[in-house]
């Protein structure tokens, strides 16, 4: 009885360690994949460079004159830049997330075979 216990658990342990790599390229990198374009969707609402270029002639805080509206399209225009820069290093950011994910098995097994 406990022979049949131990080597169903053999087995099922095997099938998992075979199963692993095909997982972490499959299911894994789709799940990834996933949370890395969700970290680019944040990304996006929190710098929301978007906003601002919509809404670059229309005046800040209410100044109506050409002083103000001059101060406003320049002090946007430096934000949009600003943000802009930001959200391209947070995507290159975001994508080195990715490879890691995606080159980890492969240095794992490179470290094994030459450390032994």
């Amino acid at each position: 009885m406990w022979i049949m216990i131990l080597q169903k658990i053999a087995l099922d342990f095997l099938l998992h360690i075979v199963y692993f790599p095909l997982w972490w390229y499959t299911g894994g990198l789709k799940k990834a994949g996933l949370y890395c374009f969700d970290l680019l969707l944040l990304g996006n609402d929190y710098l929301a460079p978007d906003v601002w270029v919509k809404n670059i002639f229309v005046p800040m805080f209410g100044q109506t004159d050409w002083q103000g509206r001059l101060v406003s399209i320049f002090i946007r225009f430096v934000n949009i830049i600003l943000r802009t820069f930001a959200f391209i290093l947070w995507t290159a950011v975001v994508l080195m997330i990715f490879a890691v994910w995606l080159a980890w098995p492969v240095f794992i097994v490179y470290l094994i075979f030459n450390l032994l």
